[in-house]
């Protein structure tokens, strides 16, 4: 029964945000254009509910020169990647905004695991242990909440699970302030590195 008020609410929200945030969308659009060449979205195949595929959107912060379907963490220098502008949107999250229109789609939801990479096999077979493949991604989630790119593959997928285990109203609104909080203070975005947290990957 929640899944359909969850469904609800993510329509509801995410249309309202879309045109509040119009304004918003038009100048880190035409900051993306001016600074690099190249389209201003980027489209990315990614995990999503059952395993299924789907393309995510995000505002491009890479050159496009950029190798593909390689996550961050795995450059071997990913400074040399990303734009001045897009330095600022990964910092701040602002390069997650498009995927307010997967969310109206209907391929993600406002909260959920965050949608793996196709060929991040490793996260998609520990999150299998949990349920965690069998939601509809999210735009953020309890793992971003509790480390972000700090955490070691068993522990988000541990914390997804804790997610799926729990999910409510309640579940929710907690991440969702808990985003904010995060995103204010800039936790757990770490270029070209994961896992780096103290918390121990469980064996």
């Amino acid at each position: 029964m929640y899944m359909k008020v969850k469904r609800l609410m993510d329509i509801l929200l995410s249309v309202t945000g879309l045109i509040i945030l119009s304004p918003v969308f038009l100048l880190l659009i035409i900051a993306i254009k001016i600074e690099s060449k190249g389209p201003v979205l980027f489209k990315q195949k990614r995990v999503g509910i059952n395993k299924t595929h789907f393309n995510i959107l995000k505002f491009r912060t890479m050159r496009i020169d950029t190798p593909k379907d390689t996550p961050t963490h795995l450059l071997e220098n990913p400074d040399q990647y990303i734009t001045k502008v897009g330095k600022f949107l990964r910092k701040t999250s602002l390069d997650e905004l498009p995927q307010i229109l997967n969310i109206i789609s209907g391929k993600m939801s406002i909260i959920g695991p965050r949608p793996a990479l196709w060929n991040q096999y490793d996260l998609i077979a520990e999150r299998d242990k949990y349920r965690a493949n069998d939601i509809p991604p999210g735009l953020t989630g309890w793992a971003q909440i509790n480390g972000r790119d700090e955490l070691p593959i068993a522990v988000k997928a541990k914390l997804d699970g804790e997610y799926v285990e729990r999910i409510s109203l309640r579940m929710d609104i907690k991440c969702f302030i808990g985003t904010l909080i995060s995103v204010f203070r800039g936790d757990g975005v770490i270029e070209g590195g994961t896992g780096k947290s103290k918390v121990k990957e469980e064996s």
